[in-house]
C-alpha cells in the first residue's frame, strides 16, 4: 500500500488524456471503434486457425497465441479507459491500479517472450525445413506457450509490488489514463530509484535479451534466404518473416522507449504516446499485418466468412 505522510492512501486520481470534454467524448468514439477492431481481428484469426486444419501447424499456433494475447492485454486496458473518458472523476483504488499494472505488464512480458519464439520458430523452419516437424511439435508448442505465460507474470510482480509499497513524494495524482508503472512510479520517493534500477534490469531480461536473440536469428534466416536459388522461394521466405520483423519492430521499440530510460529523463505526454501505440494500435494493426501479408491465412479467413455466411442464408431460408 502506497503511503504519504504517514497516510495510506487507498486511491489514485488518473488525469486522463484530456480535460477537455468535448475531446473526451471524441476520443472515447475513436478508442472504442479501435478496441472493437482489437476483438473482431482477433477473434477471426482465432476462429480461422482453429477451424481450418491446413493452419494447424506450429507457425499458426504461435500466430493463435498472439492474437489470444492481444485481446487480453487490451482488455486489460482498454475499459477502465473508456469508462474513464466519460466520467469527471477518474478515481482509481489502490488494489485496481495494482492489478491493472500486473495484468497489463504480464501479458506485454509474455508477448515480448512469444515474439522472440516465433522467430527462432521461422528460423527452424527456413534453416532446417527437413526436421521442422520433429524440432517443432504442438506438444513443445502449449509446452512454451504455457512457460512463457508462468515466467512473465513471476517477473512482472516484483517491479508492481516495489511500486505500490513504496513513498509518495507529494499526491496521489497521476499524469496518466492508466496505471502504468511509468505513471505510478513519477510519484514516488525513497525506494523510487531501487524500483527504478529492478525496472531496468527486468527490462534487460524481458526486452533486450529477446531483441538480440530475434536479431541474431534474423541474420541466420537472411543468410540462409540468400542461399535459396529460386527467387519465388525467397519471396516466401521474406513474405513470411517480414509481418513479424515489422510487429517486432513497433512492440519493441514503443515498449523500450517508455522502459529503458530513467522517469526522470521522459515526460509524462511522451508516455501517453507510447501508451496509445503499444496499449491500442500495436493489437489492432498486429491482426491486419499479418493478414494483408499473409495469403494462407486471407484465404483461411475468406472460406470462415464463406462458411458462416452460407450457414445464415441457410437459416434464413429455412425460417
Amino acid at each position: 500500500m502506497a503511503w504519504i505522510n504517514d497516510t495510506i492512501i487507498k486511491e489514485f486520481i488518473l488525469l486522463g488524456l484530456s480535460s477537455n470534454p468535448n475531446i473526451q467524448t471524441m476520443l472515447f468514439v475513436i478508442v472504442l471503434i479501435m478496441y472493437l477492431i482489437i476483438l473482431i481481428a482477433n477473434s477471426l484469426i482465432i476462429l480461422a486457425t482453429i477451424t481450418d486444419s491446413t493452419l494447424r501447424t506450429p507457425m499458426y499456433f504461435f500466430l493463435t497465441y498472439l492474437s489470444i494475447l492481444d485481446i487480453c492485454y487490451s482488455s486489460s486496458l482498454i475499459p477502465r479507459m473508456l469508462r474513464d473518458m466519460l466520467s469527471v472523476k477518474k478515481n482509481i483504488l489502490v488494489g485496481e491500479c495494482g492489478t491493472q499494472m500486473y495484468m497489463a505488464l504480464s501479458f506485454g512480458e509474455t508477448e515480448c517472450i512469444l515474439l522472440a519464439i516465433m522467430a527462432y520458430d521461422r528460423y527452424i523452419a527456413i534453416c532446417y525445413p527437413l526436421h521442422y516437424s520433429t524440432i517443432i511439435n504442438r506438444s513443445l508448442c502449449i509446452k512454451i506457450a504455457a512457460g512463457a505465460l508462468i515466467c512473465a507474470f513471476l517477473l512482472s510482480s516484483v517491479p508492481v509490488s516495489l511500486a505500490l509499497n513504496g513513498d509518495l513524494c507529494v499526491n496521489n495524482v497521476i499524469n496518466h489514463f492508466l496505471c502504468e508503472l511509468p505513471g505510478v512510479l513519477s510519484l514516488g520517493c525513497g525506494n523510487a530509484k531501487i524500483v527504478e534500477l529492478v525496472i531496468f534490469v527486468c527490462g534487460i531480461i524481458i526486452l533486450i535479451v529477446p531483441i538480440n536473440f530475434i536479431i541474431i536469428t534474423y541474420i541466420k534466416i537472411l543468410r540462409a534466404i540468400f542461399r535459396i536459388s529460386f527467387s519465388a522461394g525467397q519471396r516466401k521466405a521474406f513474405s513470411t518473416c517480414g509481418s513479424h520483423i515489422t510487429v517486432v519492430t513497433m512492440f519493441f521499440g514503443s515498449a523500450m522507449a517508455t522502459y529503458m530510460k530513467p522517469q526522470s529523463e521522459v515526460s509524462p505526454e511522451i508516455n501517453k504516446l507510447f501508451a496509445v501505440f503499444y496499449a491500442i494500435i500495436i493489437p489492432m494493426l498486429n491482426p491486419l499485418i499479418y493478414t494483408l501479408r499473409n495469403k494462407e491465412v486471407k484465404s483461411s479467413l475468406k472460406r470462415f466468412c464463406a462458411v458462416v455466411y452460407s450457414s445464415g442464408g441457410t437459416r434464413s431460408s429455412s425460417a
